[in-house]
């Protein structure tokens, strides 16, 4: 095997050492060309030895900022230049001390916003890891879901309709498989792949029809392929203008936030500007007059919150994690707060998605077959006329033709495998399409199976939501073959032209279709999935019609059940009093999602129904009108949940939209949120969405909305908890110099009182739990901004609140004069422990600290703990007090400072039990 980077065929390796490209190579050829022989694929032991020496399935990435560069961007703020300009102009004027204070504090200042950018960097890049692509291997015998980074030259992988293909792969078969190249090669229409042919080894790279690469999507069909390429010797890394990295764009959030910083600073450089006119006008020095002003700014501007609002964002995602929702992009952190309306699948997501067939009907019986979940144990009787109950003994399966012949078209037209799970004993899974697997259970139980099934096709046509049907042609022993084909009965029953019944073949009348429709229907009443069965067998595999999907014999009816999720119920609930409706889109018989509909208590008194059929003779205007009351969309394909979800975003309704199949993007990608099926979810799927559930499952949905609202809800709490604090320090600063007081903090009390109590404080009200409230509002409108004006008067109001109490501490120690140092001291520790004290009230808009638990955030207490120590001990130590203008201990005080720090808290708790008391508890707005 050749040994180029990553390689076993690159074109690079071609013109220097004759190594023939594998489109050039026959199958056979391709396959002992990377030692791939064997349809077991490679052990485990072969593939890590293959990945040391070839390394990784990954695209060479550009090279990462220096730390350094990364530290330096710290101190670009222009605020932060300004003060480096004053500290360098003090010391030049002899203010040492101030200068080497003002030095350390920016210092401190920039390290821990460089920690901060790392965690939330960290953070993400965690999110990024828990996202990447999977690939479909066989590895130690069995077909796997492994990374995609995994792969190594001569592993054996499938690709399906909606998977992005993983390497550059030779194809060793293929059924009607067409792969979207556009990304590659420009080509706008999804090209046919055949396995086939051994290609002109100049063919082009569009032209290589046996080859699919990295990069490229499966349009349709399903190929089996072996890689010959990894990570930068695939034709994709190879192409140097993709693998410059982009810089991540900003969320909405994160640039509404900028904005407003900008705004910010604009005001609070004027009313800098203005206490600097007037400190010097009155005979300050401009030094001490430019270091104030210049300080005061540099606190009172938040420029580090969008990053901030990053990490908190960030491992508020990780929280997410932990709920089995993986929100792919940040800004969506802001519309699972607003979602109104989410339109889900019922397959999975309301149900267990653990498929287990239950009857199956032919001409000559109607079979009960009982067993549950994926295990192959169970047995086969007859169903007594109730429907309800087996009769007798269980009957011997292999001696009734007829469900045999049921039974083999079930499992031969079929791409998935059942096998005992690798880790757990005694637990059987499911490898791919979970209403196969049940398909494939079935059939064991009876001692059907299908041998050598990859060998013996020879052509497929996949299930496509709109035709509602799969068919697969078999080579049969000799010379003949036979085509089996399953889906939905109206469609089934359309393409049928006679019937199996009592052994032999006979015509289908419109009459007998019309019973069969009847037991369909009947079936489906009772909350059964129910599949049609179909064959046409040739003598001759050649024959012209042998593909076409006509001229069938009906076999029978398959029925299963997916019962629905124990924990559904409880999230339709807990979504309506979240003032979110629920509404199921299925694919599946309107009885059938009618009764898990009105079981789940998603469809009340008053909702209705409509079908598929129903909405193709809708305008658009009639359904912006029906959508109002329409609680279930049955048998509807891709094309109708895009009108669905226009409809109810025609209303003004904020829309979240499931899919798991490439057809559904459209309609994911036009909602506000589309949300991925992990499990079940093509790769397409995934990469078209917002967010992904690693579970499948409707209560995740419900619970990554109410962490959304919580994570949104804790970043308005700690913007309000900064700005309030940043507010008061400028009152306290203007209205001093407006009524001709002496300033009550100097400029490096201010730079610490900033470091010291918009740090810690802030990241802990970030990570706050979540209210047990938050799913009891409605939603927030999608367009109301993260400052809202009744939010900004309440911050104001706060920040005046606790500039008082600054105030208040000042006039008592100054003395008239007398005692301006003591009152610095006095002043400086009053407002930083009110800020942090103050940080309590932040942790909700209406509950108390009480109520909400005074241990229940243990963060936010450490961080008061924390910096309220480093406050004690600046003004405490005597080599520490010079250094923050601190010429005397406050020991004499505290009996004034703490009582003083604790009033605002205080006035803002009593406020929210007065509001409670008299207006209800959601109308408290408090911070």
């Amino acid at each position: 095997m050749a040994t180029t980077s990553g390689s076993v065929e690159g074109s690079s390796t071609t013109a220097s050492g004759g190594v023939v490209p594998a489109h050039a190579l026959a199958v056979e050829a391709a396959l002992e060309f990377v030692e791939s022989s064997s349809d077991a694929g490679l052990s485990s032991a072969e593939a890590a030895a293959r990945r040391a020496r070839f390394g990784p399935n990954l695209l060479p990435q550009a090279p990462a900022v220096p730390l350094w560069k990364r530290f330096l961007s710290q101190f670009m703020e222009p605020v932060i230049g300004i003060l480096l300009a004053a500290a360098l102009i003090s010391g030049i004027t002899g203010d040492i001390v101030d200068t080497i204070a003002i030095l350390a504090i920016v210092l401190i200042n920039g390290v821990i916003g460089f920690v901060q950018e790392s965690r939330a960097e960290k953070a993400l890049a965690a999110l990024q890891k828990m996202s990447a692509p999977m690939a479909k291997a066989m590895r130690d015998g069995r077909l796997q879901l492994i990374p995609a980074s995994e792969l190594v030259p001569g592993d054996r992988i499938v690709v399906e309709g909606g998977d992005n293909v993983p390497a550059d792969a030779r194809l060793i078969r293929s059924f009607g498989l067409a792969v979207q190249e556009a990304a590659l090669t420009g080509e706008s229409v999804p090209v046919t792949k055949d396995a086939a042919p051994a290609l002109d080894a100049a063919a082009p790279l569009g032209d290589r029809i046996n080859m699919v690469y990295l990069g490229t999507t499966v349009a349709a069909g399903r190929g089996d392929a072996v890689v010959v390429a990894t990570g930068g010797a695939t034709e994709l890394g190879k192409v140097a203008g993709l693998l410059e990295s982009t810089e991540r764009e900003p969320t909405p959030l994160q640039q509404r936030l900028a904005e407003l910083g900008k705004v910010l600073i604009y005001v609070v450089l004027g009313i800098a500007a203005l206490i600097f006119a007037i400190n010097t006008y009155r005979g300050t020095p401009w030094l001490e007059s430019f270091l104030l002003s210049v300080s005061l700014a540099v606190a009172a501007v938040p420029e580090g919150l969008p990053a901030v609002v990053t990490l908190v964002l960030a491992l508020g995602l990780q929280r997410l994690v932990r709920c089995n929702a993986l929100v792919r992009r940040l800004p969506s952190v802001e519309t699972l707060g607003s979602v109104t309306v989410i339109c889900s699948d019922k397959t999975g997501t309301l149900t267990r998605n653990e498929m287990t067939v239950r009857e199956v009907v032919t001409a000559s019986a109607h079979y009960h077959v009982s067993g549950s979940g994926y295990a192959p144990e169970g047995a086969f009787h007859i169903r007594v006329d109730d429907g309800e109950h087996a009769s007798g003994e269980p009957i011997h399966a292999p001696g009734r033709s007829d469900l045999i012949r049921a039974l083999e078209v079930a499992v031969w037209c079929n791409t998935a495998k059942v096998e005992p799970h690798p880790e757990e004993a005694g637990v059987w899974q499911v490898v791919g399409d979970p209403t196969e697997g049940a398909l494939v259970v079935a059939a064991r139980k009876a001692q059907v199976s299908a041998q050598d099934r990859d060998e013996r096709v020879i052509h497929e046509i996949p299930f496509d939501s709109d035709r509602k049907a799969m068919s697969v042609v078999i080579r049969l022993e000799g010379t003949g073959a036979a085509m089996f084909t399953k889906g939905a009965p109206e469609v089934i029953l359309g393409l049928c032209s006679s019937e199996f019944r009592d052994g032999s073949v006979v015509p289908m009348t419109e009459e007998r279709a019309e019973e069969i429709r009847a037991v369909a229907r009947e079936m489906a009443g009772r909350a059964l999935r129910v599949l049609a069965l179909a064959e046409r067998r040739h003598e001759d595999a050649g024959h012209e019609s042998v593909t076409r999907e006509e001229d069938l014999v009906f076999i029978g009816l398959v029925g299963m059940i997916d019962p629905p999720r124990s924990e559904a119920r409880a999230a339709v609930l807990e979504c309506r009093t979240a003032g979110i409706r629920p509404v199921m889109i299925t694919g599946d018989h309107p009885a059938t999602a009618w009764a898990i509909a009105r079981e789940l208590g998603l469809a009340r008194e008053g909702d209705r129904l409509m079908t598929g059929l129903d909405l193709d003779r809708t305008t658009p205007e009639e359904l912006k009108e029906a959508v109002g009351d329409v609680a279930v969309f049955a048998r509807v394909s891709a094309e109708h949940k895009l009108r669905i979800v226009a409809a109810f975003k025609a209303r003004g309704q904020v829309v979240a939209m499931t899919g798991d199949g490439v057809n559904d993007a459209p309609a994911m990608r036009a909602a506000d949120i589309g949300i991925a099926m992990g499990i079940a979810g093509t790769d397409v799927t995934k990469e078209s969405s917002d967010m992904v559930l690693t579970d499948d499952n409707f209560n995740s949905i419900v619970n990554a909305i109410e962490q959304g609202r919580g994570i949104f809800d804790n970043i308005q709490k700690f913007i309000h908890y900064l700005l309030a604090s940043n507010t008061s320090e400028v009152l306290i600063m203007f209205l001093a110099a407006l009524f001709g007081w002496p300033a009550p903090l100097t400029a490096v009390q201010l730079l610490w009182i900033n470091l010291v109590t918009d740090g810690l404080p802030a990241l802990a009200l970030g990570v706050e739990p979540i209210e047990k409230n938050v799913m009891r509002r409605p939603p927030r409108p999608p367009r109301e901004s993260v400052l809202t004006k009744s939010r900004a008067r309440l911050i104001l109001i706060h920040g005046t609140l606790i500039a008082f109490v600054g105030l208040v501490a000042f006039l008592l120690t100054y003395e008239n004069g007398a005692n301006i140092d003591r009152a610095h001291t006095a002043t400086f520790c009053t407002v930083a422990f009110t800020q942090l004290f103050f940080s309590f009230a932040c942790r909700s808009r209406s509950q108390t600290l009480f109520e909400l638990g005074p241990f229940s955030n243990p963060k936010l207490l450490g961080a008061i703990l924390v910096s309220g120590l480093l406050q004690f001990a600046v003004v405490s130590l005597p080599g520490v007090r010079a250094v923050f203008d601190v010429p005397t201990s406050p020991a004499g005080d505290w009996l004034l400072i703490l009582p003083l720090a604790l009033a605002p808290v205080t006035v803002v708790e009593i406020v929210k039990l007065i509001r409670a008391r008299f207006q209800g508890p959601m109308s408290a707005t408090v911070a």
